[in-house]
């Protein structure tokens, strides 16, 4: 432990996994942000606590399970020549609940039935809303400790990196999810980035990678476009 705390390569690879490891958390955030849109603000904290509390969880326990998750990438199914290990698997159901997920938002969404029955709170909404956390947070981490688990050889830089990054989303979670709530128009804009990182999930699960530089750059840029707008609206309004 004392040599990596000295070890310039050991900081190095420390630095280029976290990062790595928040950018990969966007995905993350940008559910969280979305799913507790729908339960009140008291729950919705909640919520997000227990989520990222999950996600720090379901690392840090697949980081000691290594061998395990090494085995997960070992074909065990073939379809039409491409062989699917249970890491396919998982991901291609992952994708495919985010794909369904953000559809039915985003049908609920068009077809505005946002009124009395929505707004209520129901003691069975915040108990789903943890449900779809977990098997996400599932997905999610599963696909983020097998990049780690390439980019890093010892497992103390690697839980390092995950405890420093689910501290970041933490942090973030909270605006991202209060500023998607504020702005209808930006809630659908992020129901449409999980309809693309639903897409590029099930791609991974087939052995048809998507770089995730195209992902990334296109959530940013549709992202800043949408700022922009809300600047707009808001001056609008200041001049009227």
């Amino acid at each position: 432990m004392i040599e990596l705390l000295t070890s310039p390569e050991a900081w190095a690879a420390l630095l280029t996994l976290t990062a790595l490891e928040i950018v990969l958390g966007i995905d993350n955030v940008i559910f969280l942000s979305v799913i507790v849109s729908r339960i009140p603000e008291r729950q919705a904290k909640r919520a997000r606590q227990i989520g990222l509390a999950l996600a720090l969880l379901f690392r840090i326990l697949l980081l000691s399970l290594l061998v395990w998750l090494i085995g997960l990438t070992a074909p065990v199914i073939t379809v039409k020549s491409v062989a699917l290990s249970w890491r396919d698997i998982i991901l291609i159901g992952g994708g495919l609940f985010l794909i369904g997920k953000a559809t039915h938002e985003i049908h609920a969404e068009v077809e505005a039935r946002d009124g009395e029955a929505d707004n209520a709170p129901h003691p069975s909404a915040f108990f789903w809303v943890i449900v779809q956390i977990i098997v996400i947070d599932m997905v999610f981490s599963l696909d983020s400790i097998i990049t780690a688990i390439g980019m890093a050889q010892d497992l103390e830089i690697m839980i390092a990196a995950v405890i420093i990054a689910c501290i970041v989303m933490y942090v973030s979670s909270g605006p991202v999810a209060k500023f998607v709530a504020d702005h209808p128009t930006t809630k659908m804009l992020a129901l449409a980035f999980l309809v693309l990182i639903g897409v590029a999930l099930v791609a991974d699960g087939f052995q048809f990678h998507i770089p995730r530089g195209y992902i990334y750059f296109a959530i940013l840029f549709a992202a800043a476009v949408e700022f922009f707008n809300v600047l707009a609206k808001r001056n609008r309004k200041k001049a009227v």
